[in-house]
């Protein structure tokens, strides 16, 4: 079962990646980082989580209030139905979680009334309201636990990256599969379709007969097609060469040297009260005939297959799932548990799909997606979502994680659409990690909006002598192409705008050439000098403009130390009161942060 955005709803990225796969070695090539990288240095602090305040997690207090509030407003129509019966949000960075918050109810629903479209509520007295520690089906988050059992075994030597999943399981080479790779099933790229109802085969067996026979829809490494059916082939090789089922994989190898303690396949009945319901399951919609699923898993292949199977079926809640992805921002380690290699953990965050912008991807973790990450998503932001409402981004350049976990198909999977709250969620961890100003305790902020334009415009100015020159400040980070910050001037009042080309530069690095005046995408999270060399006319005009589209947004842009010189002597000064008082910004918000 996918939880994939709509067509047409993916975002625009043509950056370049950091990884490559020759010949079953891999080369990397490491990505600017910006205050953290995937790894902490060696002998630099490893920490483990603890609750505290915003301010000891370096975060904005005022933003996590924003992102607790907006969470709540997806408990009503959203647009029409609530987008999940309640969720809990935790937000954290460094060591610190500065959010764990529960919102709405665990257990509302006892049934969905098809007729009327409308949920069956238990009585008063029988709902069950969400918890901090509340249990969730993670639906596909479960991938992230399997790929990182692969790993774990690609590292030991049992598994080859680049080794045909054939060579392990031969009947898997039948139907034009010979050729898959390991690496082609953690990256969505082995040509296999979504998936298929696996539910519906009597036995194991047949449902093993239905995986072998299955024809790639495309040849394999030639396109990505997200697909649950890579990792249940990735699990059938693991309990292959390991001789252990997939349960006792995850028990032995992640949750217990983590201390995972709300972390299994098949939650016995003791849990049930404490577990999220999820969705009336019948047909036509659903596979299967099952009523109210409640502290079972909720996807019918992984149903069909005991409960545990490699796309799905993992039971978590926000702090074990939290402790995860800090284990993996400390490069493997948590406390004196070490569960991958630093190396091994830079190959979940390297991309491996250079070939396919939009659906970047590293061995199982989504990779600067947009859709669901928000503003949090960077060439190194990984994470990943479920079908019930779950989500995990891990953004190790400012080394923040934040975890949603929703019961969105309660009491039934059409109320859910699109992936709004964590975008909103992920949106308002980003704006609580302060972007310092270049100089000075303000520098001027884009703000987040969608559908957008904001413009920053500084006062007509004489240039006629000729040598004027525009230097400034540029910190950016945008949807890559679909939203850009301009350079533009005008000599005619405004009637006309053309685009002023610029250079950019930051310190250790060659300057970068702008000839259309522009910026989008990942600047590093950094400040960037800019210069500019101005026309001479009488009555010169500049402004920046920021425009988004209706989509996604990045974390924004900011601009600061506005200048402008000619041999003569300045023309226009930021710093200078007077000067400042004559900036024009429609849309913008001076930024302390």
């Amino acid at each position: 079962m996918t939880d994939r955005p709509a067509n047409g709803e993916l975002t625009r990225r043509q950056l370049g990646r950091a990884g490559l796969a020759l010949g079953g070695a891999l080369a990397l090539a490491p990505l600017p980082a910006g205050p953290a990288g995937a790894a902490p240095a060696a002998g630099g602090p490893r920490p483990t989580l603890r609750h505290g305040s915003a301010a000891r997690a370096g975060l904005l207090a005022s933003h996590l209030r924003r992102l607790v509030t907006d969470a709540e407003t997806f408990l009503g129509p959203s647009p029409t139905h609530p987008w999940y019966a309640g969720a809990v949000l935790l937000a954290g960075r460094g060591g610190t979680v500065a959010l764990h918050r529960p919102i709405g109810t665990a257990v509302r629903y006892r049934a969905y009334d098809e007729k009327t479209d409308t949920g069956v509520e238990f009585p008063p007295d029988q709902q069950i309201p969400m918890a901090a520690d509340t249990v969730f089906d993670l639906a596909s988050v479960s991938k992230l636990f399997t790929s990182i059992l692969a790993v774990q075994q690609i590292e030991r030597g049992a598994l080859g990256l680049e080794a045909t999943v054939a060579s392990y399981l031969p009947d898997f080479g039948r139907a034009g599969k010979q050729d898959i790779t390991i690496r082609q099933l953690l990256t969505h790229t082995s040509g296999f379709r979504a998936w298929i109802p696996l539910y519906s085969a009597p036995t194991y067996e047949e449902k093993l007969r239905r995986v072998w026979d299955e024809q790639p829809v495309s040849a394999p490494g030639t396109a990505y097609l997200y697909s649950d059916l890579n990792l249940i082939s990735l699990q059938l090789v693991l309990e292959r060469i390991t001789g252990r089922a997939l349960d006792t994989l995850l028990r032995d190898e992640i949750t217990a040297p983590l201390g995972l303690r709300r972390t299994r396949y098949n939650p016995p009945a003791s849990w049930r009260p404490k577990i999220a319901a999820t969705e009336d399951a019948r047909p036509p919609w659903s596979g299967l005939d099952r009523g109210l699923v409640w502290g079972e898993v909720h996807d019918e292949n992984a149903y069909s297959l005991g409960g545990v199977a490699g796309h799905a079926g993992v039971f978590s809640d926000a702090w074990d799932l939290a402790v995860l992805g800090r284990t993996l921002l400390n490069g493997g380690v948590y406390g004196r548990a070490r569960i991958l290699a630093p190396e091994s953990v830079e190959l979940m965050f390297t991309d491996f799909n250079t070939a396919f912008p939009g659906d970047e991807h590293g061995l199982g973790f989504e990779l600067y997606q947009h859709w669901y990450m928000g503003a949090m998503a960077t060439p190194r932001s990984a994470g990943h979502t479920g079908f019930t409402g779950t989500s995990l981004v891990l953004d190790p350049t400012t080394d923040s994680f934040l975890v949603v976990l929703g019961n969105s198909v309660h009491p039934v999977r059409s109320w859910r659409s699109g992936s709004a709250p964590r975008v909103a969620a992920a949106n308002h961890l980003a704006r609580a990690v302060p972007v310092r100003p270049a100089r000075g305790r303000t520098a001027w902020f884009s703000g987040m909006a969608v559908a957008s334009t904001a413009t920053l415009a500084l006062p007509a100015l004489d240039t006629s002598s000729g040598g004027a020159r525009l230097s400034c400040a540029v910190w950016w980070d945008t949807e890559p192409k679909a939203d850009v910050l301009v350079l533009e001037a005008t000599t005619d009042g405004g009637t006309t705008w053309r685009p002023v080309p610029c250079t950019t530069s930051r310190r250790g690095e060659d300057p970068v050439p702008r000839p259309s005046g522009s910026v989008t995408g990942w600047s590093g999270r950094l400040w960037h000098r800019l210069t500019a060399e101005l026309p001479a006319a009488r009555s010169l005009a500049l402004r920046w403009r920021y425009t988004t589209d209706r989509l996604y947004v990045g974390r924004g842009c900011y601009v600061d130390g506005l200048r402008v010189a000619t041999a003569g002597g300045v023309l226009f000064d930021e710093a200078r009161p007077a000067d400042a008082s004559r900036i024009e910004a429609v849309g913008w918000a001076p930024s302390a942060d």
